[in-house]
């Protein structure tokens, strides 16, 4: 037997602390710019903004992010998997991204940003199923280990949720009891200086790249069973289990992605700071680290259907909560903690479950066909289907200024969180971990 089909039974010398780096600036790189992109872009030009329509800012957010994650199979489940060692082609592919995110800064054309973003996002989405494909092949046991690394990428999300607003767009920051938990004095066009946490997270993500080689090896598996191990990898959409998790999670990545586009500008609606916008929504980041930790123990005491409806039935609670016009500013600020059981519920319950029902040799590309709908598919849907749901519930996007009804649209994505959480509750049947030898797995389950 070659060594790289043997079974893993330690991770390499100090790999936990290295791994748990690797995902603090891997979420670091994507929480700076990612949480208030649609504020800076939705933003009138009078106020520093570009004037996009929440339409506009959908397919740059949306399409991007679609193909970014539609050609990662072919970037990084493919050449992780059988030609490149996973640690050095995260390493290649984040100093390139760093170097388009800081061009894409400068953009102020509608086509400027979607012809970036598109660029960007392909050498960015594979990051993400890379840090998970090396999270994965250097952990002795990833259902209990796996959650410590992560929680590591939330706290760098955490980390410049906060730091760039207190350091670039406040002064005389004072702490205060009710969340965001501090508030200070906004500097001068801190609306378009938000732009800026875009360039300064293609100058850290330049650095993490240079980081990446310090990483634990994670070589490529040429003696896979299969010369494609992309189209073994999506077979297992044949497994039943697998299939309701892929349709589960094609809506809630919908109603996940119109989050990110929606809730800066929905924030600043309500009343809320435009320098406060980011500290406000890492209150989801801090509950998903007591989540995190305790998400081993509850694939184990509850099992994975369980788990991952919790995730979905928080989507419904928190989009309920903000359909309520009369809900006070702090309780929609507060409510971002049903974030923390969103993600990791959810996806992390998700890409574990991935994980342990893939064939050791296509584990990489397992991971990557799941980001196809979670980041791929989805976000394009949302990107037509959020248009659609704003003229239904009579938001007047074109007008000057904006109208969006904003009750009616988190009503619809509320709903759509209770559907998913029931669908799993009814249809998710959970099967046992399959064997790692690739000769004793067996054949796809056909529904």
């Amino acid at each position: 037997m070659n060594q790289t089909a043997t079974l893993q039974t330690s991770a390499p010398r100090g790999a936990l602390p290295r791994l748990s780096i690797m995902m603090f600036l891997q979420y670091a790189v994507w929480g700076l710019w990612l949480p208030i992109l649609g504020r800076y872009l939705q933003a009138p030009v009078a106020d520093g903004g570009l004037g996009f329509s929440a339409g506009q800012v959908g397919w740059i957010i949306g399409l991007g992010a679609s193909v970014g994650a539609i050609t990662a199979p072919f970037i990084a489940g493919q050449f992780a998997d059988r030609h490149f060692r996973a640690d050095r082609f995260l390493a290649f592919l984040l100093m390139t991204g760093g170097i388009v995110q800081i061009i894409l800064a400068q953009q102020t054309t509608y086509s400027g940003w979607i012809i970036f973003s598109i660029l960007y996002s392909v050498l960015f989405m594979p990051t993400l199923s890379l840090t998970n494909s090396v999270t994965f092949a250097n952990l002795s046991n990833t259902e209990t280990q796996f959650p410590k690394v992560r929680v590591w990428g939330t706290l760098g999300w955490i980390a410049a949720a906060w730091i760039f607003p207190m350091v670039w767009l406040q002064s005389g920051i004072k702490l205060q009891a009710l969340p965001p938990f501090y508030n200070g004095i906004e500097l001068p066009n801190v609306t378009g200086r938000l732009i800026d946490a875009m360039t300064f997270s293609g100058v850290l993500s330049i650095a993490y790249s240079v980081y990446c080689l310090f990483l634990p090896a994670t070589p490529p598996k040429r003696d896979g069973v299969e010369s494609i191990a992309f189209a073994k990898a999506f077979s297992l959409i044949r497994k039943p289990s697998v299939l309701v998790l892929v349709f589960a999670s094609l809506i809630i990545s919908m109603i996940h992605q119109i989050y990110f586009i929606q809730t800066s500008p929905f924030l600043a609606a309500r009343g809320l700071k435009d320098s406060l916008i980011m500290p406000a929504m890492s209150i989801g980041q801090f509950a998903e680290i007591a989540v995190m930790a305790v998400l081993g123990f509850f694939l184990t005491r509850l099992g994975f259907k369980w788990t991952i409806a919790l995730g979905a039935f928080a989507y419904f609670a928190r989009y309920a909560i903000w359909a309520m016009p009369t809900a006070p500013l702090w309780l929609v600020v507060s409510s971002q903690a049903l974030h923390g059981f969103c993600y990791a519920c959810f996806f992390a319950g998700t890409y574990i479950y991935i994980d342990r029902v893939s064939p050791r040799d296509v584990r990489n590309s397992a991971q990557t066909v799941i980001g196809i709908v979670i980041l791929g598919v989805g976000p394009v849907l949302a990107s037509v289907f959020l248009p659609l749901v704003l003229e239904l519930t009579g938001s007047k996007t074109e007008a000057i200024p904006p109208y969006i009804n904003y009750a009616g649209l988190w009503t619809v994505l509320s709903a759509m969180g209770l559907f998913v959480a029931l669908l799993v509750l009814l249809c998710f049947r959970e099967v046992e971990k399959i064997e790692d030898h690739p000769a004793l797995v067996p054949e796809p389950e056909i529904p």
